[in-house]
């Protein structure tokens, strides 16, 4: 379609094409890889008394009351490890707890929100805090190099690390290898799970093993188990059904900001950018706006495709699709595998998302 095609009701401000995110191959300087590692849009304003914690599993009160005292004993020294940079002439006592905690539960109980909060409540600079996910950490060890990761983050007070993944050994063993580093120099640790339910089992097993695989920093932590049902579901409507291609591309055009991709060649596209540049992907992006959303084919595309749900869940952008409903975006084998947490949590943030969107549609 041209520049200057109109659909009946159109809104007068959309006079130009919808965006493309296929047109778009962003190159992202390590500088901002740093100076973005703080907690996503989304989060901006989340703190603990923002969290509702669901009155039949007291596991999430009691984390709110953990990490707020958590957060309140960070207020002191910048380090009470071994690390070099020194606050005080004399050296501070041994902390009463372990230097770290860590969120164990399911997708969509709260645990972003969790450690978002952790991050404001942490009496610190924002320049002496720093969040991210596990994959954007190894990211910014893939950009700096390690030693200069070591360098970067030692000085900081808290390093929050959200969903942490089991699935990559050779990442994991890298990142426990840079916490090690951190913990000697003092910096305290946060993060949240991302385990393999079918291979290492549901709850404290997923704990153990996590605190297992960061070798020798198992004192550092305390698990925390939150239970609960996904909140992003609780008392709210079922998502909408997918809508057909003419109103997704009406509505396309019709949205300031949106963007409009077939499907199929959007998962095209993802193959050929750095999942650690899909947060770029998506600057300026108010709506995006898919057609002919269909079966993923292969787990590769797959995890590509949960990278790019999370940037998106992660900066509040709509979604607007054609096609199959998100439920059926991954197969029973993927759904049975073992990356079945990172699928049902694609599902359950593009849902959100599509409910989101549901206003972009002219009724």
């Amino acid at each position: 379609m041209s520049s200057s095609t109109a659909f009946p009701g159109q809104s007068p401000l959309a006079e130009t094409a919808p965006l493309s995110l296929c047109a778009r191959e962003p190159h992202v300087p390590a500088d901002r890889l740093v100076a973005e590692m703080v907690p996503p849009p989304r989060f901006d304003s989340v703190r603990f008394d923002t969290y509702v914690p669901d009155p039949n599993q007291p596991s999430q009160s009691e984390a709110v009351t953990v990490l707020a005292g958590f957060a309140a004993g960070l207020g002191g020294a910048h380090a009470t490890g071994t690390g070099r940079r020194k606050w005080f002439s004399k050296k501070p006592a041994a902390p009463a707890g372990p230097r770290g905690v860590y969120l164990d539960g399911g997708y969509g109980v709260g645990k972003t929100h969790l450690l978002a909060s952790l991050w404001h409540a942490t009496p610190a600079e924002p320049s002496l805090k720093a969040f991210g996910t596990f994959v954007e950490l190894t990211n910014l060890v893939g950009a700096l190099g390690f030693q200069q990761t070591v360098r970067t983050l030692s000085g900081h007070r808290l390093l929050c690390i959200d969903e942490f993944e089991l699935d990559d050994p050779g990442d994991t063993v890298l990142v426990s290898s840079l916490l090690s580093r951190l913990v000697e120099a003092g910096v305290a640790l946060a993060a949240t799970s991302n385990t393999l339910p079918g291979k290492l089992g549901e709850g404290r097993f997923a704990a153990a093993d996590f605190l297992r695989e960061i070798q020798g920093l198992s004192a550092h932590f305390r698990p925390l188990r939150i239970d609960g049902e996904d909140y992003r579901h609780r008392g709210l409507p079922e998502a909408p059904p997918p809508y057909d291609d003419e109103q997704v591309t009406r509505a396309a055009y019709a949205t300031a900001g949106a963007s409009l991709d077939d499907f199929p060649g959007l998962l095209d596209h993802l193959a050929r950018v750095h999942p650690s540049r899909y947060g770029a992907l998506t600057d300026d992006i108010r709506a995006v706006c898919l057609t002919g959303v269909s079966a993923v084919p292969d787990q590769s595309t797959a995890l590509r495709l949960v990278v790019l749900a999370d940037r998106l869940y992660d900066r509040e952008v709509p979604v607007l699709a054609s096609g199959l409903p998100f439920d059926q975006l991954f197969s029973d084998e993927m759904l049975n595998g073992g990356y079945r947490k990172k699928y049902f949590r694609a599902i359950s943030r593009l849902t959100a998302l599509a409910r989101d969107a549901k206003g972009l549609v002219a009724q």
